[in-house]
């Protein structure tokens, strides 16, 4: 599977590749865990999405209130996830 034709349709669909669980975790599915040649290269693409950038808030939302990371941390790795996502918006745009 190399092609865009051959790709499933489920490809980089975030909530269909990791969606969130009833313990409000994301995890993959089986299906694609173990049984999709291109896992991988779906997952990254969707998580180099908007939705993607909010499911690496979720974990920094996580770990703040786990106790993991102070507010100044949060503060800037959020920070880092927004401008991540407006220079890919920008160089989309040009």
């Amino acid at each position: 599977m190399t092609s865009e034709e051959e790709l499933p349709l489920c490809f980089g669909d975030l909530e269909k590749v990791f969606p969130m669980q009833e313990n409000g975790l994301r995890q993959t599915p089986e299906a694609c865990f173990f049984h999709c040649p291109v896992k991988t290269r779906c997952l990254r693409h969707a998580m180099a999405t908007k939705d993607g950038a909010k499911v690496e808030e979720e974990v920094i939302d996580r770990s703040e209130q786990a106790g993991l990371m102070n507010f100044f941390e949060r503060w800037s790795r959020k920070k880092q996830v927004h401008r991540r996502v407006q220079a890919r918006e920008k160089r989309r745009n040009t």
